[in-house]
């Protein structure tokens, strides 16, 4: 079932209803009911906080010499490398490394843990 939640309108697939972690048929009106709408690391950027989604996975590169190693690979796994295209959730401004070098500095996390660690940006401005 797809349900909505006021006053907002989010929209999101039901997979399952338990409760004390035990699985329920149904629920009823009362019940607290927990659920996830979806997965975004946060990308922290100087004082920004901002929610973001990759939309691509460009290339992955060697950690020591930054040559090409796959060109859109379907996946990475830890200790990778790569370049991604993100997307963040609203509007940001960075500096570039090159210019600014302790603004252009950035970090993806997830759970509060470091998943992604840059220092260069390059940006791709969409109007």
């Amino acid at each position: 079932m797809v349900v909505n939640f006021a006053p907002t309108g989010p929209t999101t697939e039901v997979k399952s209803v338990e409760m004390h972690h035990e699985a329920l048929t149904e629920a009823m009106p009362g019940d607290n009911v927990g659920f996830n709408a979806g997965y975004s690391p946060v990308l922290d950027c100087h004082t920004a906080h901002i929610a973001c989604k990759f939309a691509e996975l460009v290339t992955k590169i060697d950690r020591r010499t930054g040559k090409e190693l796959e060109a859109g690979p379907k996946f990475v796994k830890s200790g990778d490398s790569c370049i991604v295209k993100m997307i963040p959730s609203k509007p940001m401004c960075v500096e570039t490394f090159q210019q600014y070098p302790p603004l252009g500095r950035f970090a993806v996390r997830d759970m509060k843990r470091d998943i992604l660690i840059w220092l260069a940006l390059e940006l791709e401005v969409i109007v």
